[in-house]
Parts: structure tokens; sequence; C-alpha cells
């Protein structure tokens, strides 16, 4: 194939290459080389799925047309499955920035180049959709229930089985279905947008400190927001809140020019995308760390976790309300553990407080679940102003609930039946026990109940593994 591009090279620009280099590869089962002649550079690509190297060939010629930064095409075979391309460097925005990144701390050319990356999406965005065929985008002309459903089976085939977790798949595709329903609601059906679909940092070049923007083969008619949240979500970036706010004002402040905004209905939208979008990556990562076995990707899933993590934690009370069993399977998931906690095989205790109002707490361990306990029947802290902004873990609620003294009688019944029950498990080797705790909003009385619980347990069976959830709190934490 190397003699193809070699040909190409010559017939277009009327000099033999001297030089044909491979360039190293990452995610891309497209093969790249640099070709050079005396006065002359250029990028040759050969591809193995002969359909998409159409459509970013077709993608590319119609946003030079446009106006827009993307790599010219110089040549293509008749099948495109080798073509040149213009050569934007080595340069990738991810690499202009990484010095930054372990401090949180870019400089000004780097945040510079961030912010001028993000600030030309809706340019793509519109200007791209103009005039563009979507029947000639790949796989899929435009995001629809069916793509919605391919990713977050991805997410469940390639990463969520990879981790032997155990889930009810029913439960977990009811919630499927939700987050569906909220992705496609309202996705202005008017003018058309193009949705670049991995709008990230190693697909921006750095050229002449421009950004040059490539891999949008994948992309298809979609709504704004997912692009917005690949880019400004992107765990390998590691953004602290504040710089993510300052992306997205940057990128709706270019979005004026071509739809008004409203930025907190924006911001609402943006937050289901880049939940959905962290189950994408993640599927993406298992398939090609897992399965293709390439090492980048098996490194990018530990930041990826501990990404969606934080976001579950930001956004627990909308999230585990909306999607409560896929939120409790990846508080599970997302859990900080090392080797040896991983190839625990002794008994596994999880401890739950939760609402009544969202349901009680879906097993997901195969055990069918265990003791659930209502602790309404105790006064409600909740009632009284000084203590609704908190809760359960902090001093003054601890102090409310001792002295009205039901507590203390409630969990000594607890203890009792808890102790010899895990005691039972434990001399049969069995492995998982649940207890949950419920009251009204899930934030005082049950979080209280379950803290005292699992540090209870962690005390009397330090050979055991507790891991408590605060559900409504978005808090996990292992003993």
């Amino acid at each position: 194939m190397e003699e193809i591009l070699l040909r190409l090279f010559t017939q277009t620009l009327g000099e033999q290459a001297d030089t044909i280099t491979k360039l190293p590869g990452a995610g891309s089962n497209r093969h790249y080389y640099r070709l050079k002649s005396k006065n002359h550079v250029a990028i040759g690509v050969i591809g193995e799925d002969e359909e998409e190297d159409k459509t970013f060939v077709y993608l590319s010629r119609h946003f030079e047309k446009q106006g827009l930064p993307t790599p010219r095409i110089l040549a293509t075979t008749d099948d495109c499955k080798a073509y040149l391309q213009e050569d934007l460097g080595d340069m990738s925005l991810f690499d202009f920035v990484k010095g930054g990144i372990s401090q949180h701390d870019f400089n000004a050319e780097q945040w510079g180049a961030m912010e001028r990356s993000i600030g030309m999406l809706p340019k793509i965005q519109f200007e791209g959709a103009k005039g563009l065929d979507f029947g000639r985008c790949f796989p899929q002309a435009e995001f629809d229930r069916r793509t919605v459903m391919w990713d977050l089976n991805y997410f469940k085939y390639c990463f969520l089985k990879s981790t032997k977790a155990a889930f009810l798949e029913p439960k977990l595709e009811d919630d499927f279905e939700q987050l569906a329903n909220d992705l496609l609601e309202d996705n202005e059906p008017g003018t058309p947008t193009f949705l670049y679909r991995d709008f990230q940092s190693r697909n921006v070049m750095i050229q002449n400190g421009e950004p040059r923007f490539i891999d949008y083969q994948g992309g298809r008619r979609g709504p704004i927001y997912y692009d917005v949240a690949s880019f400004v979500f992107q765990a390998r970036l590691q953004l602290t809140g504040e710089q993510r706010e300052k992306l997205i004002a940057t990128y709706l402040n270019a979005l004026r020019s071509y739809r008004k905004v409203d930025e907190n209905e924006f911001k609402e939208k943006l937050v289901l995308f880049v939940f959905f979008r962290m189950l994408q990556t993640l599927g993406a990562y298992g398939y090609r760390g897992y399965f293709e076995r390439k090492e980048i990707f098996l490194n990018a899933i530990p930041s990826a976790k501990d990404n969606l993590k934080t976001f579950m934690e930001e956004h627990a009370d909308y999230l585990g309300n909306r999607y409560p069993y896929l939120f409790h399977l990846l508080q599970v998931i997302t859990l900080d553990t090392d080797k040896k906690e991983e190839s625990f095989d002794g008994l596994c205790v999880d401890v739950y407080s939760f609402s009544y109002k969202k349901g009680i707490p879906a097993d997901t361990s195969g055990n069918g679940g265990g003791y659930v306990f209502d602790c309404r029947g105790m006064h409600n802290p909740g009632r009284y102003e000084q203590y609704k902004s908190i809760t359960g873990l902090d001093q003054p609620v601890i102090d409310y609930l001792l002295q009205q003294g039901e507590v203390q009688r409630f969990l000594a019944q607890v203890y009792a039946l808890a102790d010899p029950h895990v005691q039972r498990y434990i001399d049969r080797g069995f492995t998982h026990l649940s207890f949950a705790f419920g009251c009204t909003g899930g934030q005082h009385r049950s979080v209280f109940c379950a803290q005292s619980l699992a540090e209870h347990l962690h005390k009397q069976f330090p050979n055991i593994r507790v891991r408590l959830c605060h559900r409504e709190r978005g808090i996990t934490t292992t003993f």
C-alpha cells in the first residue's frame, strides 16, 4: 500500500517523495505516513474501512468549501482507501497544554489555545452543517435513539461486563431507556447542526499557534451539547470546575452568533450529555483496552472513572433520582479500590442510606438484597431550619438525634439482628449481604444510622469488607 501513496504523491505534487515515514498510531485503525520531497510534504493515509474513508474525504472537502480549519485532501484513490492530506504537523492540543495539566495551571499561551479551540466549535457545528448531505455520514446520518442505545450497550458490553460487576439487565435497560428519552427530548428540530462526535484535545492540532481539526469521520447531524461535553469534560485534561465554566462561557459567547442562548437551560441539558458521553468514553476505552489490548486506552480508564465519579457526586440528586439503578451501579464500579480489594473473596456487606421518595436501593450483587430499615418513625431533624442544609454526618444533627433518645434504641435492635447474621454468613462462606436505611429525604436519620452500622460492623468484624453508600448524598466509602 505504501507504493500507492508514493504514486499519488508523485502524480499530485510533481515530485517523487524522498522519504516515507510511518507515524505512530493511537486508537484509529487507519495507518498514517509522512511523505517528503524537496519542496513538498503530505500525510498519506491507508484505511481499512472504505465507507469510513469515503466519509472523511467527503466531509473534509465540504468543510474546506465552508472555510473551516480542517486538513485539505490532496488526492485519493478511486475507493478512497488511500489518500493524501495536508500535513498539520505533530503538535496536538493535548501535547501543547500537557505541561500545565498536573498543576491545573495553564500558561496564557496554553489557555488561549484551548479557548480558541472551543470557540471554533459553533462555527464547525453550524457552518459545517450548511449544504451538508448527512446521508453520506458514517455509520449513521443523525444522532437518534438507535445511536444512543448503541453507545449505552457499547458501555454495557465492552466496559461494564469487563469489570465483572454483577447487575440486573432489565433494571439497567429501564434506566437506559429513560436516559435515551431525556437525551432526545427537544433537540432543536429546526436548523441542523453537525455533531463532531469526538471533539477532544487529541483531535485538535496546533499549527502556527492556531487550532486545526481532524478525526471527524464519525460525525452526523445531532445536538450541540454532545461536543461541548466531549471537550470540556475529557478526563485527560483534568480541568477544574472553574476552568470548565470558563470554557463553557467561551463556547456560549461564540454560540450567540448562531442562535439565542438561555445559559441555565443549556447547562441543565449539558449535564445529561456529559453523563452520557462519559459512559460512551468508558465503552470505547473498554473495547480498545480490554479487547484490543491497546495500552493508551488501558492507562486512560482510571482517570475516566475518576472523572465520572466526581461528576456523579456533583449531580447526585438529579442523576440518582432520574436513573437510580444505573447510578448505584456506577457508584460501585467507581469505588477507589486497589488490587487487594479487587481480589477480595470474603464477605462484603453493603450499607445504604436512601430516600423512600426515590425507591429502595437495587441489589447488584445477585444475592437478592437483605435488610431494609425504616427510619421515618423517629423525629425528623429536617423539619427544623437549622438542620435543613446539613446531614446526618454533621455534629449538630448527630447531637439532635442522640438527645431525642430514639436512635440508640433503634440501632441497638439493628445491631442485635445484624451481628449474628453477619457471623452466620462468614461461617457459611457467603459473599454478600446488605443493610439499607431509608427516611424521607435520605439526608438525616438514614444517613446517621447507615454510618453508625457501617462503623459498628467494621469494628466488630475487621476481616470483612464494608461498603457504605449514602445514595442521595453521592458519597461512597469502603471500610
